[in-house]
């Protein structure tokens, strides 16, 4: 398929072919999240975390890899999403080790996949994990129009029900960023949040 929004500079062969697959299942006419997931998400949570690598001190290889994967089991399965951080990572260690991937490295990756929701409690234990559980939440908070897709188109709601769901997400995302990310992100935190205020002063609320 023709790459729309192909990563920049992917660090190795490994991860240009497993961006392939990634986007591949984001474009299928099954993936109940739209393309979107991947132009508006995926490609930023790999961004985010080459961005962020060097900060936690992370093995940036071991990062982009679970950036890549982090969702990929409910992209191909929606029914899966409930606990899609553990089906991504088993499927993780599949595509990995299927591809001669170091057995310590694909477990690094799936302890970072396992962790990665900022809605659920769960143990960090390596600096790639943070790394990612970070890269993840920024994106949400750098991509609102994604967040507005998913309470206007696939959620229904109202104007003002919309923007207060999206801003009471933002702020929940805000928490749980580490300090020094929440200082990198400062201005794109600021920038979101006043749009969405702006919109429903507009619209007569309060």
């Amino acid at each position: 398929m023709m790459r729309i929004f192909a990563l920049e500079e992917p660090l190795n062969q490994l991860t240009e072919e497993l961006a392939g697959l990634v986007e591949a299942a984001c474009a299928a006419p099954t993936n109940a999240f739209g393309y979107g997931i991947w132009s508006h998400h995926v490609t930023q949570v790999v961004a985010n975390g080459r961005r962020l690598a060097p900060l936690f001190g992370a093995d940036a290889e071991i990062v982009e890899l679970a950036a890549l994967l982090h969702d990929y089991a409910s992209i191909y399965d929606a029914a899966l999403y409930p606990e899609h951080q553990i089906h991504s990572a088993r499927v993780a260690g599949e595509l990995l080790g299927a591809r001669g991937y170091p057995g310590e490295r694909i477990v690094a990756v799936q302890h970072c996949i396992e962790t990665h929701r900022g809605s659920m409690s769960a143990q960090r234990h390596t600096a790639e994990a943070v790394c990612l559980a970070n890269a993840d939440a920024l994106a949400h908070i750098q991509q609102v129009p994604s967040l507005l897709y998913l309470a206007y188109v696939q959620r229904q709601m109202s104007i003002d029900a919309g923007a207060a769901w999206v801003a009471k997400k933002l702020e929940r995302t805000w928490r749980k960023l580490d300090p020094q990310v929440q200082e990198l992100a400062r201005p794109e935190y600021a920038a979101a949040v006043g749009v969405l205020e702006i919109g429903y002063r507009g619209s007569g609320g309060r």
